[in-house]
């Protein structure tokens, strides 16, 4: 049963009137493919009329949309002879990153990424996609290990940022989430990060201080959530669409800002509606960021990308 947002509700009565006309012509009663095919093409037209204007806060619920491919899903679709590798090395593992070896299109990677799980069981042992410390410091690991043989670094981020919680604060989570940036910044391989979903915060930024930075195009970046920003600003999470509109999170503002590199186009109706479809765009956009960075040595990867990231202080955006 398809999941629609607090927005698309004319559209799924128009949907639901479908699918009713549509039993009752399986069931044996009258024809009425005509009436149907009237109605789905009134429901095209919504579509993507509606997708057409979609407003930050409307964005960002797609972002958070249940049944949005999620980083798994990039990895089971994309990645040959996946190998997990767990663990920090000094405290635990931790569920809500996912990496390890395998091969991309022919090419030996690195791959890293924020789950959030897709059922209530996954979310729960994924902790919602929020990272502890653990969570960063397994980062950090990965990406030296992927720098010592020579891997590129592939990262999939969908995380409302790094867990809260006092436990994460008491282990160091502001400077887990400072070293896996760093090791980012200074891997000596090519680096290509994609927001799929939410981008959040330090917690996001961990997983993205990479050479190319792509984002879907119904993704949100931002230092805070739309909530969270309304909680301080107005005391009143009920103002997160007014935040979202400031914040500049969606895809278009980013890349507007030179913020990101790139924009993937999504199948009409959000990565929901066609997940296969999306992970195909997001592998092609991958390849064709990734290709051009495989010739050029650690000297010139680390330089570039530390100018990228200091450009972006210069145009005082960060």
């Amino acid at each position: 049963m398809r999941h629609f947002l607090d927005f698309e509700k004319p559209l799924a009565e128009l949907e639901g009137k479908i699918e009713e006309l549509r039993r009752t012509t399986d069931a044996g009663g009258i024809d009425v493919a005509e009436e149907v095919g009237n109605l789905q093409s009134k429901a095209d037209k919504l579509l993507a009329s509606t997708y057409a204007k979609l407003t930050p806060w409307q964005k960002a619920q797609v972002a958070r949309h249940p049944d949005r491919p999620k980083c798994l899903t990039y990895v089971e679709a994309l990645i040959e002879d996946f190998v997990p590798l767990a663990g920090d090395r000094a405290f635990g593992d931790d569920a809500a990153v996912i990496g390890g070896m395998g091969r991309f299109r022919g090419h030996s990677v690195m791959v890293l990424g924020t789950e959030k799980g897709t059922d209530t069981e996954s979310r729960v042992k994924h902790n919602f996609g929020m990272a502890k410390p653990e969570g960063y410091r397994k980062a950090r690991r990965l990406m030296e290990l992927a720098g010592r043989f020579g891997l590129p670094i592939l990262s999939f981020v969908d995380t409302s940022g790094a867990f809260p919680g006092i436990e994460a604060e008491a282990r160091g989570q502001a400077e887990a989430i400072a070293r896996a940036i760093e090791a980012g910044l200074d891997a000596p391989v090519p680096f290509v990060a994609t927001i799929i979903g939410e981008g959040g915060s330090g917690g996001a930024i961990a997983l993205a201080a990479a050479d190319r930075v792509l984002m879907l195009e119904h993704s949100i970046y931002s230092v805070i959530s739309p909530e969270g920003c309304a909680s301080i600003l107005w005391r009143d999470a009920a103002q997160a669409s007014t935040a979202a509109d400031a914040l500049k999170l969606t895809a278009q503002d980013l890349s507007r800002l030179a913020l990101i590199d790139s924009v993937v186009p999504e199948p009409l109706g959000g990565a929901h509606r066609d997940p296969q479809a999306t992970v195909q765009a997001v592998a092609d956009k991958v390849w064709a960021s990734l290709e051009p960075l495989l010739d050029l040595d650690a000297a010139t990867l680390r330089a570039r990308r530390r100018e990228k990231f200091l450009e972006m202080g210069k145009q005082g955006v960060v």
